[in-house]
This record gives structure tokens, sequence and C-alpha cells, in this order.
């Protein structure tokens, strides 16, 4: 058996290797998308618990002040009791002068109040739109999760298919060059046997000697190229026809002439 022909089997389990690359690819994408719409979930709700607890200290901020300007109010009270009960004008003076402090703080007060409960309002409408937007994420996300997951269990079942298939054609396959053809798939996650064409490796796609062409002409042994480190055939071996491989290239060449 030339080792054209030993190729032959193994070049169609890298068709398969190749499928079940890019599914895995593609289901990894979609676990990706997953994870960005758990991610967006997580965001939303903290953005809802950190409003929330905002909102919560403005209204105890709220209640402590409140408690000032009622403070401050009986102070003022106090204070106008004991103003009508002195007799020295210095004494009332004085009285009248620490009534009037009080009487700024509580407007600073109530005017800080005032400020509050202005912002708790709008954190208030705040929580409310990001309600919203949870709500409606959250609608949206259940179907896309669905499709997603629907999505990848229908790659898992074409996965599964292929396996069977490539575990077929292994009992065909040349056990020491398919060793060798696995370390290289999993180096490069590519093809990594390839033909010859117009002298050129189709992997790396550099221009080989006339000697290393030759050499894969042969047959006889296997031949890498000396850029890449692929495995090399030659493309229109008679060991080749018939296979999916040939078939392929067949059509390639089909639609470049049209």
């Amino acid at each position: 058996m030339t080792m054209l022909e030993i190729l032959g089997p193994i070049l169609e389990i890298q068709e398969i290797d190749i499928k079940l690359i890019r599914l895995m690819r593609v289901k990894l994408e979609r676990q990706k998308e997953l994870s960005q719409i758990e991610m967006l979930r997580v965001e939303l709700h903290q953005q809802l618990n950190d409003k929330e607890k905002e909102i919560v200290e403005y209204g105890k901020n709220i209640q402590i002040f409140e408690q000032k300007i009622q403070d401050n109010a009986a102070k003022i009270k106090k204070l106008e009791g004991q103003q009508v009960n002195v007799k020295k004008a210095d004494e009332f003076n004085a009285l009248t002068l620490e009534m009037t402090g009080a009487e700024r703080e509580k407007v600073s007060l109530e005017q800080k109040v005032s400020d509050l409960v202005d912002r708790k309002v709008m954190e208030e409408e705040m929580l409310e739109k990001i309600k919203e937007s949870l709500k409606s994420s959250e609608a949206s996300s259940i179907a896309l999760e669905k499709e997603i997951q629907s999505s990848i269990s229908l790659i898992d079942e074409e996965t599964k298919a292929l396996k069977t298939q490539r575990d077929d054609l292994i009992l065909d396959a040349d056990p020491e060059v398919l060793q060798i053809y696995e370390r290289l798939l999993r180096n490069k996650k590519d093809r990594v046997i390839v033909a010859i064409e117009n002298r050129t490796c189709s992997g790396c796609h550099i221009v080989l000697t006339a000697q290393h062409e030759n050499m894969v002409r042969k047959g006889t042994n296997l031949v890498f190229c000396e850029h890449c480190s692929r495995i090399l055939y030659w493309l229109e071996s008679a060991a080749l026809e018939g296979s999916t491989v040939a078939t392929k290239r067949r059509r390639r060449r089909t639609q470049i002439e049209r």
C-alpha cells in the first residue's frame, strides 16, 4: 500500500474533524451568548438592589433631618417661653440672638430635607425604569436562551453523529500515521493533510521546491511541508479518486473555471 492510499481514510477523518472543530467554535460562541445574557441579568439585578439601598438611605437621612427640625422647633419654643419671663434687656437680647440662630438652622434643615426629598423622588423614578428594563430584558432573554439551548442541543447531536462516523473510519486508518495527524491537528486546529497545488502547499500557500514536489509525487513516505510542517499529498493521485476530498477539489476547480 502506498503512502497516498494510507492517507485516504485519514483525509476522510480530517473532513469530520474540521466539521467538529467548527461545531465546537459555534457552540462556544453560543455558550458565550448565554453568559452575556446572564451577566446582563445579574447587572440589572445589582443596579436594582443598589438603587433600592440608595432610596432607603435617603429615607433614613430625611427622617434624621426631620427629627432635627422638630428638636430645633422645640428649642425655639422654649427660648420664646424664657424670653417672656426675663427682666433684663441684655438677657432678652441674648435670647433673641439665640432664637435667630435657631431659626436659621431650622430653615437650613428644611432646605436639606427638601433637597433630599427631591433626590429620593428622582431615584424612585429611576428605580421604576430599572424594574421595567429588567422585566423587558428577562422576557426577551428567556426566549433567546431557549433558542440558544436548542441550538446547542442540535450541535451536540450532530457532534455525536460525527464522532460515531469518525470511530468507524479509524478502524481503517493506519495507527502510526493517525497518531502523527492527530498531534498536528491538536497544534493547528485546522487541516494538516493538504494537497500540493501548482507546486504550492495549500496549507501555508508557500511555493515548494521541485525536489519536494517529486518526493510527494512518489508517495513512498510521509512528506511534510518544510514551511508549516503539514503532511502533503499529490492531488491527482488515483488513490484519492472517489473520496470526499477529491470530489470537493473537483467542484472547486469547476467553479474557478466558470
